[in-house]
């Protein structure tokens, strides 16, 4: 309601001055003290913002494209029906995410792009995001920046069961951390706990709204730039992180500059969109893949005469780059549908973590790459035809991959 127009409104007490500008301070997110929050380093200022409310976070698919559904090597499959948004989210019913409790690691999302705001993001555009064609999967998350032992550090609140599939392999094969994080506890990326002196299993005063003591649970590598740590949905909740302040976008297959294009049109102005892929931002150790369209080329190098848009076309064929990944009505599985039998003879550990995993496409795409080479794939030609016919024994689906396999060479060309 307007004042009236004819009285002069009382003139304000002092203290009611200062509740009014600590008001205004909080509409514009500042962190209690007037400070103005740590913005996020080589990303940007606005996930800084701290706000009153609950935190948000959505997680939702792109348009499934690939009506056919093949059953991996050597043996034809009919297509699974999709299933309920639980065991679509990578969770079955009866898993867990919080209290505690964190799901099984059941398949790896290789994020391409990071777009954060410096508020909330709408959920409608989020949605826009999930129907980009190729887009695989996008999740969004709480974020704001929280003190710990006087430093600000870019957190994200996420649900452990879920998020997990997003973060470099070995961070999502540690059950441990998972399960500390859904107990309440945070972790951080390695340079912070070594910059910091954390020790695991300590409590510290971790400042945002509130000022809670949470457990140190352990450190990871996150492989998103400038996030420095990770608590649960429930602890952001409580200390008042920005509701879809970040949103991860997985586009296996696509060029990433044509990603970020396509995020930056739906998002807009004041939001700030990263290319993971970039090679500022890769893991590690030099050179690792950090998306399909790279581990696809990366795996191809290990069979000579092999191109990469033949494993690509399979990818898509068979799990569309990771979305589907299974068990196919006859028992494939993961992102490349192996039979397990067949991945018994034929797996890789292509991560280096020791363990040959059919559903990560860190191992997944070069166990294709080497069954396909030992069946000539190499040679080309005919040889290749039969390669790729012992994947699916079908000539129809040949023709499928071979026909995207020039559609890919003639985009990437």
């Amino acid at each position: 309601m307007a004042p009236p127009s004819v009285t002069r409104p009382p003139k304000r007490r002092p203290e009611k001055k200062q509740r009014d500008r600590a008001a205004k301070r909080d509409r514009a997110g500042a962190r209690p003290g007037g400070r103005p929050l740590r913005g996020l380093p080589l990303i940007v200022a606005g996930i800084a913002i701290l706000a009153a409310g609950s935190t948000s976070r959505r997680r939702v698919r792109g348009l499934d494209r690939e009506r056919e559904r093949p059953g991996g090597p050597g043996r034809r499959r009919r297509r699974r029906p999709r299933g309920r948004p639980a065991e679509r989210r990578g969770r079955r019913p009866g898993d867990r995410g919080d209290g505690g409790d964190v799901a099984p690691l059941r398949r790896v999302v290789p994020p391409d792009v990071l777009a954060v705001a410096a508020g909330t993001i709408p959920a409608a555009k989020i949605e826009r995001l999930s129907k980009l064609k190729r887009v695989g999967e996008v999740t969004s998350v709480a974020g704001a920046s929280l003190q710990l032992q006087g430093v600000g550090l870019n957190t994200l609140a996420v649900d452990p069961s879920e998020f997990r599939s997003w973060t470099p392999p070995g961070t999502a094969k540690n059950t441990a951390l998972w399960t500390a994080l859904a107990g309440g506890q945070f972790v951080t990326s390695p340079d912070v706990a070594e910059k910091l002196q954390l020790n695991r299993g300590t409590r510290y005063p971790v400042v945002g709204r509130t000022v809670p003591n949470l457990v140190m649970g352990g450190s990871g590598e996150l492989g998103l730039p400038g996030v420095d740590m990770l608590v649960s949905e429930k602890v952001g909740k409580e200390m008042g992180l920005v509701p879809n302040a970040a949103v991860l976008v997985n586009a296996p297959g696509v060029e990433p500059a044509t990603t970020v294009k396509a995020v930056k049109q739906i998002l807009g102005g004041g939001v700030k969109i990263v290319n993971l892929r970039a090679s500022e931002y890769r893991q590690p150790g030099g050179g690792r893949a950090t998306g399909y369209l790279d581990l696809y080329k990366q795996a191809a190098t290990t069979c000579p005469g092999l191109s990469w848009t033949v494993l690509a076309a399979i990818g898509q064929v068979e799990s569309s780059h990771g979305r589907n990944v299974g068990p196919s009505s006859a028992g494939a599985l993961g992102p490349m549908q192996f039979m397990p039998a067949t991945w018994k003879a034929y797996g890789v550990d292509g991560d280096g973590d020791g363990k040959a995993d059919i559903m990560n496409p860190y191992d997944a795409i070069p166990g294709a790459a080497k069954y396909l080479c030992a069946n000539g794939a190499g040679k080309g030609g005919q040889q290749l035809y039969r390669a790729v016919w012992h994947y699916n024994h079908a000539d129809w689906y040949v023709q499928k991959v071979l026909n995207l396999a020039k559609a890919y060479a003639a985009k990437y060309s």
